[in-house]
């Protein structure tokens, strides 16, 4: 077969990392720029997703944020009640975030807040009926998004790609206990 039909000789169009890292390349030849080629794309593949994602929140009324809040009530079982500052941990947010949260849910009537049985001056944010109702519908279209995003790849390669991630994230942020 002649060169020019071979087709690993056909030059493959770079993807924008790809082009970034040429034009960097070509500017400080003196730098290693190997690493914006997994950043970059995690980076980009990130950006892409969480647009699928939220593709979904929207059609339920609900931002990645409130989504987030009401899955991590739904994740505590019954009676779907955590409180603030235990909220912000679970979703990984400032309390000050999380008050604005609340505070939409709330008028949403997806939420309400009370005095602790505890501590009367401390809160607990519980999922109403109707919030909880909400989530489960909610989640189970999540749940089919990332499946339908997540069949982009083989099984093998979702395994291999799931292991690897696993491995990077305990070595930036080691899993804690609870």
């Amino acid at each position: 077969m002649p060169e020019s039909a071979d087709p690993t000789s056909i030059p493959q169009p770079l993807d924008h990392v790809a082009r970034i890292q040429a034009e960097w390349a070509r500017e400080r030849p003196d730098l290693d720029v190997r690493p914006q080629g997994v950043i970059g794309r995690l980076h980009r593949l990130a950006a892409l997703l969480t647009e699928e994602l939220c593709v979904v929140y929207r059609r339920f009324g609900l931002s990645e944020g409130e989504f987030d809040v009401l899955a991590a009530l739904r994740r505590a079982g019954d009676p779907f009640e955590r409180a603030p500052g235990e909220l912000a941990t679970h979703t990984m947010v400032t309390t000050g975030a999380m008050t604005k949260r609340i505070d939409r849910l709330e008028r949403a009537g997806l939420v309400t807040r009370r005095r602790a049985a505890v501590d009367g001056r401390a809160r607990v944010v519980a999922l109403t009926p109707a919030g909880r109702d909400l989530i489960d519908r909610a989640f189970t279209e999540h749940m089919r998004n990332e499946r339908r995003l997540l069949d982009t790849l083989r099984g093998d390669e979702a395994a291999a790609l799931e292991s690897l991630l696993t491995t990077w994230l305990e070595r930036a942020e080691p899993p804690r206990s609870g």
